[in-house]
């Protein structure tokens, strides 16, 4: 937690002392806004879209570069300032940074002729800013050892580029898959780094007993290796036989990850749980991706083993802590909705992962029923934490 001392007296509207406040509730918003409008496109093909833009793409893009970055955005900028001991950005330049990222959601929907060039310029800038906020304190402070946090950012900003540079036709039309699943495994990389430093930290403090967590420094770089030529080889190379390969590795590096941090104690604790339940969906995505070319699967079961079942329940039950501990509240006596609120994100990646593959024939149905439990849990966070986010810490300190 943030610990600068500040003698301003907390105003009743707070949203904009901390990166977390407006970036969390925004992307609490626009994931139950955003899959409402995915339902319309998918299921009731609707034409809500009229930038030139395919509804297919839209959806990947804004859960990626939309959704995901105002989840890092919020956490970085919140973060950063307990690395350096400094103040991140706030009042009208958090102002500014959270409508640049506002707009360029909006966009798509506008009729002007030039959306996307506009989209383009507004979401890379947004990106743009977002790094500079964040590494001007690393440098100040010569936090040199978060350089690895501040590089995935910088190549999320270049994937986002590849992506519009595409969909511009401004390079060539592989440039939209490149940049789109590239910027994709960025997520991914990003949740895995920080989750390796405040998992295993949460499950010590936060169980009732002593545990022996471990973590090993050879499975930390190879699987950084692993993951490393596994992006190449999927996204750029497109070597299926390689990428089944290393995903067959990471899937076995990665659930001795999960096992060295497991403690019993953690299924009494909702905040740590879910944690430990969504990066268990990222290794699952490992082995459905190692498995998916041998087997003939879909290879959107492996997708969205990563997506709504990694990076939705990680990222949920990360604001959900950060933002307890952030507005002064005890995050060992949690809101007991936060059980309901992570059961339907859980359930919701079961129905979209697991069943499809015992029921087939439901396809439509399933994906229907995984959305609204999206939905439904994101409504939740949002009805619940708003407040929290809008109003001033409990303890009347900034932040």
């Amino acid at each position: 937690m943030l610990t600068l001392d500040d003698d301003s007296h907390p105003i009743p509207f707070s949203l904009f002392n901390l990166g977390f406040r407006p970036f969390f509730l925004l992307a609490g918003l626009f994931a139950v806004v955003s899959m409402l409008i995915w339902m319309a496109l998918y299921l009731l093909n609707a034409d809500l879209l009229p930038a030139k833009l395919p509804s297919n793409l839209w959806h990947a893009h804004e859960m990626v570069f939309g959704f995901s970055m105002a989840v890092i955005s919020g956490f970085l900028l919140t973060a950063v300032g307990n690395w350096t001991n400094t103040q991140t950005l706030h009042g009208n330049g958090l102002l500014i940074l959270s409508l640049l990222w506002l707009i360029a959601r909006l966009l798509p929907f506008s009729n002007l002729d030039s959306a996307l060039l506009l989209m383009t310029c507004i979401d890379l800038l947004f990106m743009t800013g977002l790094l500079i906020a964040i590494l001007i304190p690393i440098i100040k402070t010569q936090q040199w050892k978060q350089l690895p946090v501040i590089l995935k950012v910088a190549l999320m900003t270049g994937s986002n580029l590849l992506f519009y540079l595409g969909l511009l036709e401004i390079l060539p039309a592989d440039a939209i898959y490149w940049g789109l699943y590239s910027g994709f495994y960025f997520v991914i990389a990003l949740i895995m780094l920080l989750g390796r430093r405040v998992i295993p930290f949460f499950i010590e403090k936060g169980i009732n007993e002593q545990a022996a967590i471990h973590n090993w420094k050879w499975l930390d770089i190879s699987s950084f290796f692993a993951f490393f030529i596994f992006v190449i080889a999927d996204v750029f190379l497109k070597q299926a036989m390689l990428a089944s390969a290393l995903a067959a590795i990471l899937f076995v590096l990665h659930s001795m990850r999960l096992w060295g941090w497991h403690a019993k104690g953690i299924w009494q604790k909702p905040l740590l749980w879910v944690l430990y339940i969504g990066y268990s969906f990222i290794v699952l995505g490992f082995g459905l991706k190692a498995i998916t070319h041998w087997l003939g699967l879909s290879p959107w079961l492996s997708i969205h083993a990563y997506a709504s079942g990694g990076i939705g329940i990680i990222t949920a039950g990360m604001m959900c802590r950060v933002t307890l501990g952030h507005t002064g509240r005890n995050v060992y006596e949690p809101p007991a909705i936060l059980t309901t609120v992570f059961s339907l994100l859980i359930a919701g990646a079961v129905i979209r992962v697991i069943l499809p593959l015992v029921f087939p024939g439901y396809y439509l149905w399933l994906i229907a029923a995984a959305q609204i439990c999206w939905i439904s849990s994101f409504a939740l966070f949002v009805f619940t934490y708003a407040p929290m986010l809008i109003k001033p810490r409990v303890d009347s300190r900034f932040g």
